[in-house]
């Protein structure tokens, strides 16, 4: 069964249900323009044991075939791990579809999106957050949907919805929109992603004014076709609670928790909490020998610490470290930590502490990318890492997760628009954010820390960025409600909203965000995003007091860069067959050479006298050439009807027998021999580059 939805004249949208992963719980294809993408859901029939979490485990696949492409490695053609781009579509649907699921599912359930044709023009991946939000609609598992999804660019100030690439490419703003109808009939918004060039505050607003109507459409759209061919959702079974087992942890409890979760040290607090839960876990464990009930009293101290958090802020603005709603931990900084490395930036909002490294390479130290939608190179990267010891904790050290992946990629993206172009600055960078100490929007430190780093190595940015993340306590009966600035631990994970702002004194450059409940209304939107503007204001001034601008030079350990521009037809002269001209020059000088197809050439060594050696090398290689010049060559071959005489390295032109001598000359060798150093004159460069010489002089006779 097929249904079509006309957004605008040039924008609409195909959903067929033809139940060909039919052992699925709910699936969908979703088509616009010649990119299709099949969205299904599955959910386990086993209750599973209580991890503290709602297992949902969402995964976006992008198939080399659906650009009909075959990988380019040789020996393996199958995918792979999923690129960072695809993890953090699969994050961009999870942070979307995750608060709609009923708080007491305990079932696993798994949301695939598998992109089955890409035509160039449409992006998959808010039809896959569509596609996901329409597989669950209509299938049996509970959830509260349907969800409505759109992007939004901005074009020469016109706003496009669901926009190409090439528009993409063009515009100055691009946020991907995620709203629901709440319980009492209201548009809340439910999840933003995105990044602009410095916009300013109100320009975020008018793309969500632009964006709802068609949200809104969206949604409904997706209602009707529930209504005609959703399948019933299963019931599940209202948790059980245990009145009296509740009165007695409170009488046990009293006021202790309160006391152990208020307090500004965070170990302490931490400590206190840990010893207070044990302490009521052995109690109940030695009242009630024969019965487990552990899960029942963590189940509660958890309710309890959300109560106490949301109560106190709500009733008495109090927050779980004293601070005021609006005011920021204390920020210092630090510039040039680390001696050898190319710059350096330490970070430190409270207890959250950043270190971000920042390495100069050539311009062939450039990342070469190879997904379904995106080949080519990257010259900028930023890299985030989360060691164990950050949170005082133990595990194994492995590869990056998607939680790495998708902070890396946030704050590379908060920062490219500050990157200074590949003509004005030649060099690869790459940022490393060490997360130190974690307590609170890591992510965002690490914009602080990468912006630090990046003008401590002397790379001319436009400006400083900085970043903040604002949370929201909200009563759900009331809607009463209070924005939080700068969140921490606790109002992390017991809040309602995580919104992260990035950007600079000028504007928004990256925004995050993520809610716990249904959603959020325009108003709290346009608060939240004036809350982080002062936020991000005072960081920066934090931050000038340390560094103001770039630093006038480079570190005197990152690479030298050369560039010189040479006729783009001479370019073979300075590869050479098969390389050995270009080979040749590395090995004497050391120096790496990027040449461009456009006849740029980049010349790198950590020597700058190494590069200037090769960049002589290479001139003299593809030295124009003119009638009159006169040179001293060395007599190369020899052949009847003349020699060939080496002028210029790699460069040869030909003395004709009769060019010899002004008498007549029988043979060749009677004047010159192969090793002879001579003095030639240029008479001509024919149509071919061949140069044509006349002998002046021979100087050396071997």
């Amino acid at each position: 069964m097929k249904f079509n939805l006309k957004l605008e004249e040039d924008r609409e949208i195909e959903v067929d249900f033809n139940n060909l992963a039919e052992q699925a719980n709910g699936s969908v294809i979703v088509r616009c323009g010649e990119t299709m993408v099949l969205a299904t859901c599955v959910m386990s029939k086993k209750e599973i044991e209580d991890r503290g979490f709602f297992p949902l485990t969402v995964e976006y696949e992008e198939k080399y075939y659906a650009a009909g492409r075959i990988k380019s490695s040789r020996y393996i053609k199958r995918e792979g791990r999923p690129s960072d781009e695809a993890i953090c579509n699969a994050r961009l649907i999870d942070r979307a579809i995750r608060p709609r699921f009923p708080e007491n599912l305990s079932r696993e359930v798994q949301v695939i999106a598998t992109v089955l044709s890409w035509d160039g023009q449409n992006d998959p991946d808010v039809l896959s957050l569509l596609g996901a939000s329409l597989a669950l609609s209509v299938s049996d598992i509970p959830w509260f949907g349907p969800i409505g999804a759109v992007r939004v660019c901005r074009n020469k100030g016109k706003f496009i919805l669901n926009p190409t690439y090439q528009e993409k490419e063009d515009s100055d703003l691009e946020f991907v929109f995620s709203g629901v109808i709440g319980e009492k009939g209201e548009f809340l918004i439910n999840m933003i992603e995105g990044n602009s060039d410095e916009v300013d505050e109100s320009s975020v607003l008018s793309a969500l004014d632009f964006a709802e109507e068609y949200l809104k459409k969206i949604i409904e759209f997706q209602k009707n076709i529930s209504k005609k061919i959703g399948k019933k959702k299963i019931v599940l079974e209202a948790e059980k609670i245990d009145a009296s087992l509740e009165k007695e942890i409170r009488k046990l409890l009293a006021d202790r928790l309160e006391k152990s979760l208020f307090q500004k040290d965070k170990n302490k607090r931490e400590e206190a909490l840990t010893e207070l839960k044990d302490e009521i876990m052995e109690f109940f464990k030695d009242k009630y020998p024969d019965q487990d009930k552990s899960k029942e009293v963590a189940r509660f101290f958890e309710r309890e610490i959300n109560r106490l958090v949301h109560e106190n802020i709500l009733k008495y603005n109090k927050r779980v470290d004293g601070r005021e709603i609006d005011e920021l931990r204390e920020i210092s900084c630090r510039v040039g930590l680390l001696p050898r490395t190319h710059g350096s930036g330490l970070f430190c909002r409270g207890k959250t502490k950043a270190l971000s490294i920042l390495t100069l390479g050539a311009p062939g130290d450039q990342q070469l990318l190879e997904g379904m939608e995106i080949v080519g190179k990257k010259r900028y990267m930023h890299h985030y890492n989360f060691p164990p010891y950050s949170a005082g904790e133990i595990r194994p050290i492995r590869g990056p997760g998607r939680r790495e992946i998708g902070h890396g990629m946030l704050a590379e993206k908060a920062l490219l628009p500050l990157i200074p172009s590949k003509e004005e600055f030649p060099y690869t960078i790459r940022i490393v954010t060490e997360i130190l100490s974690s307590n609170g929007s890591t992510s965002m430190a690490s914009v602080s820390g990468s912006s630090l780093a990046l003008m401590d190595a002397g790379v001319p940015i436009k400006r400083a960025a900085a970043g903040i993340a604002m949370g929201l306590i909200q009563d759900k009966e009331t809607g009463e409600y209070r924005i939080l600035t700068d969140i921490q631990g606790p109002e992390d994970h017991y809040g309602d909203m995580d919104f992260k702002v990035a950007g600079t004194k000028k504007g928004i450059t990256a925004i995050q965000m993520d809610v716990k409940i249904e959603g959020i209304n325009k108003k709290i939107i346009a608060e939240t995003i004036e809350g982080a503007k002062k936020a991000r204001m005072e960081i920066l001034n934090s931050m000038e007091k340390v560094i103001r601008k770039p630093r006038a030079h480079l570190s005197p350990y990152a690479p030298k860069i050369l560039t010189l521009q040479i006729d783009p037809d001479r370019i073979g002269d300075v590869i050479g067959p098969g390389g050995k001209v270009i080979n040749g020059i590395i090995d004497k000088t050391g120096a790496t050479i990027d040449i461009q197809e456009e006849g740029l050439i980049y010349v790198s060594s950590e020597s700058r006298e190494k590069a200037e050696e090769a960049v002589d090398f290479i001139k003299k290689i593809t030295e124009q050439i003119e009638p009159g010049e006169i040179f001293e060559g060395k007599v190369k071959r020899i052949l009847e009807f003349g020699a060939f005489v080496e002028i210029l390295p790699r460069r040869e032109g030909l003395i004709h027998i009769s060019k010899l001598s002004s008498r007549r000359v029988k043979k060749v060798e009677d004047v010159v021999r192969v090793g002879d150093i001579v003095r030639v004159k240029v008479i001509s460069v024919d149509e071919q580059k061949r140069i044509n010489l006349s002998l002046i002089k021979n100087l050396s006779r071997k």
